[in-house]
């Protein structure tokens, strides 16, 4: 591989990557490389037809797209068009079907109660007086007791989320709660994001647009440990895969979160009538079925006779395939010392979702990479990329 003259090498295909490699193409007027381990682009987020009912899938797990940034929103839809898909989730918990996150309807159907929404906040408060804690909550299970109450947590809460990361939620920060809301009212979107859908033609179709430019090249099947000896040290280098990784696990292996999946055609129009359930008992080993065919409501080319389902399972990763960060106290630990190790590089930005070892939704991993690239077009091109970074975080 001939890297000569090479000024800007992109490590990743996802959004954060592609992202920059758009911009640094299209605005920056520069040539740009982009390299990608896996046989297709796109990363998490890549999606293509299933070929034996046609029928549009996420590769990796259900993923709509939200946003409460107006730019972000009108960035992306240069790329696509997105459909009017309102996301909304539901848990099966000892084979009852229930409003997921936890809503004033979740509530009165687990007590079987009709509680107004000014009545559920006194009802919760003596649910949660019963464990008479003194202290503030120290971890994710007391956080969610202390939110409401011990009975609902142990149905909903606890049983999903040691399936889900693979931890009990007593040594789990209380951090990772923020990410589940909590609702008092009917309200049963999952997201409050003012903008959300599903792209009209997949996530498969925004990369190549967002990679089209004849300035970029990119090359699948490529892994950048085999190559960065042969990398020219002025080449400017855009990094999204995992940091521990990079330094070579100087200080210890971080801790990720993968998922396996579990695809299965079913002989019913309909199997079980939402995009997304969840399944709540800790007993049932998969963590959510999905069914694709209704992020698509608008497609009428779908299988009447059958449809496609996939059960989704959570694992530890051994660092082989890494999806979701854990943000525990040791590992956070360990990332803090890589990210200073990260100061002594000279031509090279480390960041995503796996370099900054953040839990980034799509949009977050998008708006941070415009970050960085207007950092990038403001430099003077003396620069160092850790003065870029450092004024972008």
């Amino acid at each position: 591989m001939d890297l000569s003259g090479l000024k800007y090498l992109i490590v990743g295909s996802g959004f954060f990557g592609s992202v920059l490699a758009e911009r640094i193409a299209n605005v920056l007027n520069e040539k740009v490389l982009v390299i990608e381990k896996r046989s297709h682009f796109g990363g998490n987020c890549f999606s293509l037809d299933d070929p034996d009912t046609g029928i549009h899938y996420h590769l990796y797990g259900t993923h709509i797209f939200h946003t409460p940034h107006e730019h972000v929103w009108k960035y992306i839809n240069k790329f696509t068009e997105f459909n009017s898909y309102y996301h909304q989730v539901l848990t099966t918990r000892r084979n009852k079907v229930y409003q997921m996150p936890v809503n004033l309807e979740t509530i009165n159907s687990f007590y079987n109660l009709s509680l107004k929404p000014y009545e559920v906040e006194d009802f919760l408060a003596g649910e949660i007086r019963k464990e008479k804690m003194t202290h503030a909550p120290r971890n994710f299970e007391e956080k969610a007791v202390s939110m409401m109450g011990r009975p609902l947590y142990e149905a909903f809460i606890k049983g999903y989320t040691i399936k889900q990361w693979q931890k009990d939620p007593k040594d789990m920060p209380e951090s990772v709660l923020k990410r589940l809301p909590f609702r008092t009212s009917y309200n049963e979107s999952y997201y409050n994001s003012r903008w959300q859908g599903i792209p009209l033609h997949g996530y498969g179709r925004i990369f190549e647009k967002l990679l089209e430019s004849p300035k970029i090249e990119l090359r699948l099947n490529v892994d950048f440990f085999e190559i960065r000896d042969i990398i020219p040290a002025n080449t400017r280098i855009i990094y999204s895969g995992p940091i521990d990784r990079y330094f070579n696990y100087r200080f210890g292996k971080l801790e990720y979160r993968t998922l396996k999946f579990e695809k299965e055609v079913i002989p019913y129009g309909d199997y079980q009538g939402t995009s997304v359930m969840n399944y709540a008992d800790q007993d049932v080993p998969f963590t959510r079925i999905h069914e694709p065919r209704h992020l698509h409501p608008e497609r009428s080319d779908y299988p009447a006779d059958r449809t496609m389902i996939i059960r989704e399972y959570s694992l530890l990763d051994d660092g082989s395939n890494p999806f979701y960060p854990i943000n525990d106290e040791r590992n956070q630990g360990l990332v803090m010392a890589y990210r200073e190790e990260t100061r002594k590089l000279k031509n090279i930005i480390i960041s995503g979702r796996l370099g900054d070892y953040r839990y980034y939704d799509m949009h977050d991993t998008i708006k941070h990479a415009l970050e960085i690239f207007d950092k990038i077009a403001e430099s003077s091109g003396q620069e160092t990329f850790q003065h870029v970074i450092a004024n972008a975080t």
